[in-house]
């Protein structure tokens, strides 16, 4: 069962959230993770989060359009960001997607959504369909689920034999280590939900007509696994936390500030990118002639 909440105010340091929310290297104990910490959160509570994760849009919003424009002038060379949401049931990948996500320019995104496999998908190694989804230069990918999901469905439902999903950790681990040398920043982010809070939200999923089309009766066979579950991210956290494509731990039992963490955590590593604008690739005063004669 994950930890109840114990931090009662914000950590508040001059270091980045990408430092403060990193996963240490070494084993990882999730019942010792606090799901309700604010660490970083320079407001104080819910009624100003709103507002400082609106005031992170106009950065984001102008780092993804210079990383944007540089796919579409030098695709060769341009570089690509990855964002991976992955968490249990109701930790709130969706509503990362609409709030910390939201605030770019659509056409700058690609949004997967990994569910069970398809037929064709099954005829495939189970990388086939994660390297298809790959963000395209100068792109956004967003992940809600994952490469993961073939080291923690699998094994908690026994889908694969045990010397199968064993070996996938130096697998992904291969995949992660060339996409990032190939240009792509991969934003690995963990949602990390309480057992309590998780209960709350399926049981206002219920509370209403109009959340009824977000509850899954299988959330609850997932949820009678629930250890089984914790341990199979918790090895998942531990063998793939690399330097090149490092784990963050967002505490999920807070929405607002969960939102906001991850919105924090991309405009850091957008600004970590030192992107800047395309070069003209043709004689700009010359053009500027010809539009004040056309």
């Amino acid at each position: 069962m994950a930890a109840k909440s114990t931090s009662k105010t914000p950590r508040r340091t001059n270091q980045s959230l990408s430092h403060l929310l990193r996963l240490p290297a070494g084993r990882v104990d999730l019942s010792r993770l606090d799901t309700a910490a604010t660490h970083g959160y320079p407001g104080k509570g819910k009624d100003d989060a709103a507002a400082l994760t609106a005031a992170l849009a106009p950065q984001i919003s102008d780092l993804q359009e210079r990383l944007f424009a540089n796919g579409r002038a030098a695709p060769d060379t341009a570089k690509r960001v990855l964002v991976l949401l992955q968490g249990m049931d109701t930790s709130g990948k969706g509503g990362v997607i609409r709030h910390a996500m939201g605030m770019v320019d659509p056409q700058g995104i690609q949004l997967t959504s990994f569910k069970a496999p398809t037929v064709e998908e099954r005829q495939h190694h189970y990388l086939w369909r994660i390297e298809k989804a790959l963000p395209s230069p100068g792109m956004i990918g967003i992940f809600d689920r994952s490469q993961y999901e073939d080291v923690l469905v699998v094994r908690v439902e026994q889908l694969v034999p045990v010397s199968e999903w064993s070996k996938r950790y130096d697998e992904i681990n291969a995949l992660e280590k060339q996409i990032t040398d190939e240009g792509t920043t991969v934003i690995k982010c963990f949602l990390n939900v309480s057992f309590e809070e998780q209960k709350a939200r399926l049981a206002a999923r219920l509370a209403s007509p109009d959340k009824y089309w977000k509850y899954n009766p299988k959330d609850i066979d997932a949820r009678a696994k629930w250890p089984a579950y914790q341990q199979a991210y918790a090895d998942a956290l531990e063998r793939c936390n690399t330097d090149y494509a490092p784990w963050f731990v967002i505490p999920a039992d807070r929405k607002w500030y969960r939102n906001w963490a991850v919105a924090q955590l991309l405009r850091e590593h957008l600004v970590g990118m030192d992107l800047g604008w395309p070069e003209a690739t043709f004689d700009v005063a010359a053009e500027k002639a010809r539009v004040a004669k056309a």
